[in-house]
């Protein structure tokens, strides 16, 4: 009887090592494949600020919230087609990036022709006075982009990960997925809502001028996430494609790309040859890019017109300035002048809606001093 215990517990302490020998594996085998793909998670949360301009403060979190729930559900989605496919269906993994590639390089060579041609979406109303709708829209561009870049990352993961078994690609898939994303819209939350831990600051006396500096910093910060956003799309972009035409017997524009890159290297660094990879991988998502772009906007078939779907803010009743420059004013639009009357289209806001706003009003309120010295200071800077 003693002897049959002891076989157990010796059976169980076995199972025990095992087990943390396989948690062991697992998390080197997601520490390896993450620090492979931080190159695309820093692409990530570079692209997904952009989506971020035009919200109320009350708003951001929320739709941060909402983007990251997508962004886990894009991994959950993804997750098992590519271990599937990488077991039996190797081959098609490069097809579907591709594809991928090939929206990213539309999106970021579309960012550029609104820019050029005048037609940009930021001259558009702010996504608080179109309402819903529109927010809705922007979370869903956010997750379809999300969905690409994801799908890079798993798959750059998964290539690190040949050696391993199928659970244990598994298990470390899920850590690299659920930690990237917490990282990624961890970081754009940080980011989106600097000024508002700006103005916090700025009520401090020992903390103002580091609050004023913040909320001085934020345009600029937001300006240059929007470029780097739109470089990433079309370098992360390009590169998809490049590799992915190598990968499928393609090979002189990615051998072309590879010897510029490696003779950079050996003469100033990997960094500098790095930088020459990056470079190309843009230049070919541009012109991928820009093909689409005629593709869907200027042949019969395309997109042709977007004024009906997005009205321009002249257009649009604008809400007050909140005098933070990129964000309108957290407050709802006032009834117009003069008139007593309730506007039969505007439902009674319920006591929880109207508790909201009573804080909104008041914050806005104290922070009103504050957001006009900084504003002044923004105009003396410029003179």
């Amino acid at each position: 009887m003693a002897g049959g215990l002891a076989a157990l517990l010796d059976d169980i302490a076995a199972i025990a090592r095992a087990t943390a020998s396989s948690v062991d594996d697992i998390a080197a085998a997601a520490g390896r494949a993450s620090t492979k793909a931080v190159g695309v998670v820093v692409d990530d949360a570079a692209v997904t600020p952009q989506y971020m301009q035009g919200f109320t403060p009350a708003r951001e979190l929320p739709v941060i919230w909402r983007i990251a729930k997508g962004s886990l559900l894009n991994k959950a989605i993804i997750l098992p087609v590519i271990l599937l496919l990488s077991q039996f269906l190797p081959w098609a993994l490069t097809p579907l990036l591709m594809c991928g590639g090939l929206y990213l390089s539309y999106e970021g060579a579309e960012k550029i022709w609104e820019a050029v041609s005048g037609h940009s979406k930021s001259q558009e109303a702010p996504a608080v006075v179109k309402g819903a709708d529109h927010e809705n829209t922007m979370v869903k561009s956010a997750i379809t982009t999300d969905f690409i870049l994801s799908a890079e990352i798993m798959v750059i993961s998964l290539n690190e990960l040949t050696d391993l078994g199928f659970w244990l690609r598994a298990g470390a898939l899920v850590i690299v997925a659920i930690a990237i994303t917490a990282l990624v819209y961890g970081v754009v939350a940080g980011i989106v809502k600097m000024d508002d831990v700006g103005l916090k600051l700025s009520t401090r006396e020992n903390t103002r001028k580091l609050g004023q500096g913040l909320v001085k910093a934020m345009p600029i910060v937001l300006k240059v996430l929007g470029v780097v956003g739109t470089a990433a799309m079309l370098w992360v972009g390009g590169h998809i494609l490049l590799v992915g035409m190598d990968d499928l017997g393609f090979h002189p524009i990615y051998d072309f790309v590879h010897h510029l890159e490696v003779a950079a290297a050996g003469a100033a660094g990997g960094f500098v040859g790095w930088l020459v990879n990056t470079f190309f991988s843009a230049v070919l998502g541009l012109v991928v890019g820009a093909i689409a772009v005629v593709v869907m906007h200027l042949l019969p078939f395309g997109k042709k017109h977007d004024d009906v779907e997005h009205p321009k803010a002249a257009d649009v009743p604008v809400e007050p300035s909140s005098g933070v420059p990129g964000r309108p004013s957290p407050t709802l639009a006032a009834p117009v002048s003069g008139s007593s009357k309730p506007d039969p289209l505007r439902p009674e806001p319920s006591a929880s809606e109207a508790g909201a706003r009573t804080v909104v009003a008041d914050e806005q309120a104290a922070a009103e001093p504050i957001v006009s010295e900084i504003a002044d200071d923004l105009r003396d800077d410029r003179h």
